[in-house]
C-alpha cells in the first residue's frame, strides 16, 4: 500500500476501527502519515461489560473512553476526535448533520483517502448511518477533489453479493500493533481475545492466521 498524504477514519464506536483498518493505520503511521479518527459515540449502549463484568452501565462511558484512547495510542492513530453523539441514536441523528459533520472534517483536513463502512453491509444502524453520510460528503465533492473512499462490510452476505473485495492490504507486519489495540478494548473484545486463545491451544491455530493476515475493504465510486 502506497503511502497516503492523510488518513480520514469515520466510525462510529470505539472498537471499529481496531477490528477493521488497526493494521493499515499502523503501517501508514510507520511512514509519517498524519492519520485522525472520528468517533461519532463512546459506545456507551454496548451490550458488554467485561468478561468477567468489570464495568457497569455508569461506568461504561468513561472506560470506553479511556479504551479508544489506549487504542489509538497502540496503532499510532495522533489525531483522535471524539464527536460527542450518543451511542445507538446515531441512526436518528439529522442526515444533513451527519454530511456537515463529515464535510466539515474534509475540508479541514483534505485527506486522500477515507475509511468507513460499506453502506448496506455494515450490519447495524449506526454503522449505516455513518457510512451514509460519509458517502454522501464525498459524493459532493467536486469529482477531481474526491480522495479514495474504502467501506468495511461485515455483513455475511457481503462477499456473496458484492464479490471479493478489492482493496487487500496484508497486514502481518503489524499484527502486534492491531492485537494490541483490540486488546486495549477490553470491556468489548475480551471473550473474543479468549476464544483465540483457547482455539490457538486446541488447535494450534495461529491468531494471525484467524485476524491478522490481511484487512480487506470495497473501493466506493460513483456514476459521475
Amino acid at each position: 500500500m502506497e503511502k497516503q498524504r492523510h488518513i480520514l477514519i469515520v466510525y462510529p464506536h470505539p472498537d471499529d476501527e481496531s477490528f477493521s483498518v488497526a493494521g493499515i493505520a499502523a503501517m501508514q503511521a510507520a511512514m509519517g502519515v498524519p492519520i485522525t479518527y472520528a468517533c461519532l459515540t463512546l459506545g456507551e449502549m454496548g451490550r458488554n461489560l467485561g468478561n468477567p463484568p468489570f464495568a457497569t452501565r455508569e461506568s461504561l462511558p468513561a472506560i470506553r473512553k479511556q479504551e479508544l484512547i489506549a487504542a489509538c495510542e497502540a496503532i499510532g492513530i495522533q489525531d483522535l476526535r471524539m464527536m460527542g453523539l450518543r451511542d445507538k441514536t446515531v441512526e436518528f441523528e439529522d442526515d444533513e448533520k451527519m454530511v456537515r459533520l463529515v464535510t466539515d472534517l474534509i475540508e479541514e483536513l483534505h485527506p486522500s483517502m477515507i475509511f468507513t463502512f460499506l453502506p448496506k453491509y455494515c450490519v447495524h444502524p449506526d454503522h449505516e448511518a455513518t457510512a451514509r453520510a460519509v458517502v454522501e460528503a464525498v459524493r459532493r465533492l467536486p469529482k477531481e477533489q474526491r480522495p479514495t473512499l474504502l467501506g468495511a462490510g461485515f455483513a455475511n452476505n457481503t462477499e456473496q453479493e458484492m464479490g471479493p473485495a478489492d482493496f487487500v492490504v496484508d497486514i502481518r507486519a503489524f499484527k502486534e500493533q492491531k492485537l494490541n489495540a483490540l486488546k486495549a478494548h477490553a470491556s468489548q473484545t475480551g471473550w473474543m481475545l479468549q476464544e483465540l486463545d483457547k482455539r490457538e491451544e486446541d488447535n494450534g491455530e495461529s491468531t494471525e492466521d484467524a485476524w491478522f493476515t490481511t484487512e480487506q475493504f470495497y473501493t466506493i465510486t460513483f456514476e459521475d
